[in-house]
């Protein structure tokens, strides 16, 4: 049983490591080219208050410049937009360096008509995704520069009123923050653009004032939407290359101001078309290129600031980010437009049209008559490979086709301007193609194969092209878990230039489109997964468009790829394997009580979890609490215990979690929790080996004590001090490295004692064969007796017994494992800035910590004799499987409340050494 359990487990950790390896490793090549600067960046900083300087000495204000400007603005007599870029993080205020350089250098370009002035926060490089108690002081601190920075232009003769945000990873959360200050006025900011920022949740909930946080933010975006109309908020997205901020997080659909704000990823923003990873979604010379246009042409002429027309804002906005019509922006354009007498018409009566330029051509007008194609075609396609910049595909309406219809009598006709409807797409040569088509003729269902299919079958579809634009509808692909590849493979009966074919997978409901262009003749394969699902009142599909040619013939097909389904479970649900660690370990420790408390001997840590963590011990309690939650009176009941919010529901209300999803995340965290145990058990023999062999004299077991001593309740308080006046998850680090060493002594111990025994009974049977060892006397296999020896402390001890003792230290050792873990971001946030603070302010875990460690220092000195006869052990036991039930009810969105679960377990058991 130990090996079928050892080789499942296995298997389902070699799953994991699958999706995990998808995740940080399968995605497109980095196709962004590097942002250089002109001249030496230099940050000059600006000197603030010095209360301010006291309340926040570790963050800064600085001006970005380049060479000669770093000197105009020496005097800071500045005349530009204000700009403010807010770190992430970790991050520096030194990333600014590429938007700042690239927005001099077009300010160069049109001599200074508009310029940018580009400041950024130092936030001294904080951990804030890992501790949230530093964000409400960021907040603050941005606040107070955000006014400084407009009290530098108070002598112009139209001083800006407001200040644009460039928000990297949190800092684009901190943007959004700054409406929740009881001071702050919204006037202040019109404009955020935020780059790879987990809006709709903390990517990793470890504190609760990071949760806390969030909740203030999204609650009131949502409930103040009237009076934030006018605040226009991007968020862009990285892609599947983005593995630390998967892009779902960065989406804004849950906002009720959708009219003033925009979501997209990087791989559909037109000139950019490429996925970036996180730090390089801050540095991309296309991205940064395309950013710095769209701040240019959000510049109103008048004011000669950031436009207050909120209209436009989203206007320019769509136009460099979303639907790109290969023109300059412009705020006013005609629709109409009046064709000169001197030009030439030429009219194109048949379906399908070429026009392939080899030299430079005069005005000419091709016009195509729709009045004899609108019984067979009910549209009309034209693509160019030339990259206008001026207005070049036009129409006429009903009114005016008798006048388009007789030009040859030379007369001037105003026409519409269609070319604002264009789409830009990557591509290369120099050539327009027009055809009149049926989108009923144009367009093919393709149902997607089974997720359960793991790529064993597939479905496919020739086309045989007569056009130039062909649509598949992929039917049934909504939902993220699920992950396809398309192999898209062409055949020509004439040489093609492969840089002509471009392939689009379009998701309606949002905007992550991917765009590929072959680059040789051989089959391409596109990977087809959804960063956000469908909404449940959506019946849009997927759809993969072909921009084909007439004499060439394609086939699709498309096929479950299984390790990218591994891979979308992994980024999506990574942070609730934790959850369900917890929860397995938790049924593990809760079988090894009751075996304790029955039996009387403890069970090693692989056999109890073989025997408790059972996935149908805690889901359809799950499941039966969800389904009860959809009836008022149960959910009325729920809310009057004051019970949280059960986070499976919340899950699904996000499409986030599909049916048989809990059970995989369960089976994988049984998985994880089974090997991460025994690698810790190996772990643990491999140091009691050093240690043996380090410690030279002969060793004994330790003898039995009381439950707290003296010595114990030194090191206690020594703990406590240090976790109030450091740091809570330091001090639990250090309690798990104390027990750790503990267990390693322990087993070191346990070792020698068997070693030395061996040889005595050796040299015993050698020279008495009939003579028992009468130091240790049993009752029978299962009750060993322990007999004092003259040293008081020491005792010899059964080896049975004392094994069984390192085997219950080692199960606790685990959940002491996790809860460290847990908790050990706090620590890194806290020894990043020890210089600064040599105490952790707010301290979320502080108090957890304070009780963890009375009652740790009490489990390390308990043994499995001393419990036996405790009438609180059976109960602890059985409240094992409620709280592993808990963990998942209410930890998923919510990590930090995991570590409470496990010392109130924990807290349990050490009361059952005193009842």
């Amino acid at each position: 049983m130990k090996l079928i359990s050892a080789v499942f487990n296995g298997f389902v950790v070699l799953l994991v490591a699958f999706g995990v390896m998808d995740v940080l490793f399968v995605y497109e090549d980095n196709r962004c080219s590097m942002t250089y600067m002109f001249e030496y960046p230099e940050y000059q900083k600006i000197q603030l208050s010095k209360k301010v300087s006291i309340l926040y000495p570790a963050y800064e204000l600085h001006l970005y410049g380049e060479g000669v400007h770093v000197e105009e603005n020496r005097n800071l007599s500045l005349t530009g937009i204000p700009v403010l870029f807010l770190p992430g993080n970790a991050g520096s205020y030194r990333q600014v360096r590429s938007i700042g350089s690239v927005a001099l250098r077009k300010a160069e370009n049109i001599d200074y008509r508009y310029h940018f002035n580009i400041f950024s926060i130092n936030f001294n490089e904080e951990l804030v995704a890992l501790y949230g108690g530093s964000l409400q002081k960021q907040t603050q601190f941005v606040h107070i520069s955000i006014k400084a920075i407009l009290r530098l232009y108070k002598n112009q003769e139209f001083p800006p009123r407001s200040v644009m945000l460039l928000g990297h990873s949190m800092g684009g959360l901190i943007a959004r923050a700054l409406f929740t200050l009881k001071n702050f006025k919204p006037q202040l900011i019109n404009l955020i653009i935020t780059q790879a920022t987990p809006h709709v949740m903390p990517v990793l909930p470890i504190d609760y004032y990071l949760t806390d946080f969030y909740a203030l933010v999204n609650d009131y975006w949502n409930l103040n939407a009237d009076k934030l109309q006018n605040i226009t908020i991007l968020s862009i997205a990285g892609g599947f290359r983005d593995y630390q901020v998967r892009s779902g997080l960065t989406f804004l659909p849950s906002l009720k101001i959708k009219n003033s704000t925009l979501s997209v990823v990087s791989t559909t923003i037109p000139r950019t078309w490429a996925s970036t990873d996180h730090l390089s979604i801050v540095w991309c010379k296309e991205l940064v290129l395309v950013t710095s246009r769209a701040l240019f042409d959000l510049i109103d002429g008048d004011t000669r600031q950031i436009t207050e027309d909120s209209s436009r804002r989203m206007d320019v906005l769509k136009h460099h980010f979303i639907r790109h019509p290969a023109k300059l922006y412009e705020s006013s354009y005609k629709t109409t437009m009046n064709v000169p007498e001197t030009s030439r018409w030429f009219f194109i009566k048949t379906r399908n049209w070429v026009l392939t330029v080899t030299k430079a051509y005069n005005e000419t007008c091709f016009v195509f008559p729709l009045q004899d194609k609108r019984k067979t075609y009910n549209q009309f396609h034209c693509r160019s490979t030339f990259l206008f910049t001026h207005s070049w595909i036009f129409g006429c309406d009903d009114h005016n086709s008798s006048k388009c219809q007789s030009q040859e009598e030379n007369n001037s006709v105003d026409i519409e301007d269609l070319s604002w409807r264009a789409e830009l797409l990557p591509t290369a040569k120099f050539s327009v193609e027009c055809e009149f088509l049926n989108d009923e003729l144009t367009t093919t269902q393709l149902p997607v194969t089974h997720a359960f299919s793991f790529g064993l079958s597939s479905n496919h579809i020739k086309i045989n092209s007569s056009g130039l634009l062909h649509v598949l509808c992929l039917q049934g692909f909504s939902k993220m878990y699920q992950a396809f590849n398309i192999l898209i493979e062409r055949n020509c009966t004439q040489s093609i230039d492969t840089t002509s074919t471009i392939y689009r997978l379009h998701v309606p409901w949002s905007h992550e489109d991917i765009i590929r262009v072959p680059s040789d003749d051989l089959p391409l394969q596109l990977s087809a997964k959804l960063h956000v699902p469908r909404p449940q009142n959506d019946s849009s599909m997927v759809t993969i468009t072909l921009y084909t040619f007439k004499d060439c013939h394609y086939e699709v097909k498309i096929y479950t790829s299984f390790v990218q389904m591994l891979g979308q479970i992994i980024r999506i649900h990574w942070p609730l394997l934790n959850v369900y660690i917890v929860s397995n370990l938790l049924l593990a420790f809760g079988a090894q009580l009751y075996s304790i408390s029955s039996k009387g001997f403890s069970l090693e840590f692989d056999a109890s979890l073989d025997i408790a963590a059972k996935p149908y011990k805690v889901e359809p309690i799950i499941g039966i609490c969800q389904f009860l939650l959809s009836y008022d009176w149960f959910r009325d009941t729920w809310d009057s215990l004051l019970l949280p919010h059960l986070d499976s529901s919340e899950l699904y209300s996000m499409n986030l979690l599909f049916p048989l999803g809990s059970l995989f995340l369960f089976i994988f965290g049984t998985g994880i929790a089974y090997w991460s145990g025994m690698l810790f058990k190996s772990t643990i023999g491999m140091l009691s080996s050093m240690w043996s062999t380090l410690k030279s004299r002969s060793m004994d077991v330790p003898k039995e004590s009381k439950p707290f001593t003296n010595k114990l309740l030194a090191e206690a308080i020594f703990f406590t001090i240090v976790a109030w006046r450091t740091c809570g998850a330091f001090a639990i680090l250090l309690l798990f490295l104390r027990y750790l060493l503990k267990v390693v002594k322990l087993q070191a111990n346990l070792w020698s004692l068997s070693s030395s025994k061996t040889k005595a009974k050796s040299q015993m049977s050698a020279s008495k064969p009939t003579t028992t060892d009468s130091s240790i006397t049993t009752k029978n296999s299962e009750e060993p007796i322990c007999e004092p020896q003259k040293d008081p402390e020491l005792y010899t001890c059964d080896l049975h017994t004392a094994a069984e003792n390192i085997n219950m230290h080692i199960s606790v050792l685990n959940l002491l494992l996790w809860l460290t873990l847990l908790t050990i971001p706090g620590f890194i946030y806290w020894f990043k800035n020890f210089r600064n603070s040599i105490q952790l302010v707010p301290d979320p875990v502080r108090v957890l910590a304070i009780i963890l460690i009375f009652t740790v220092e009490i489990l390390m000195n308990s043994t499995v004799l001393s419990m036996n006869s405790s009438k609180l052990l059976k109960i602890t036991a059985q409240l094992q499987l409620p709280f592993s039930v808990l963990v998942v009810a209410f930890g998923q969105l919510h990590l930090y409340r995991v570590p409470y679960f496990i010392t109130f377990s924990l807290f349990l058991h050490s009361l059952s050494c005193f009842i």
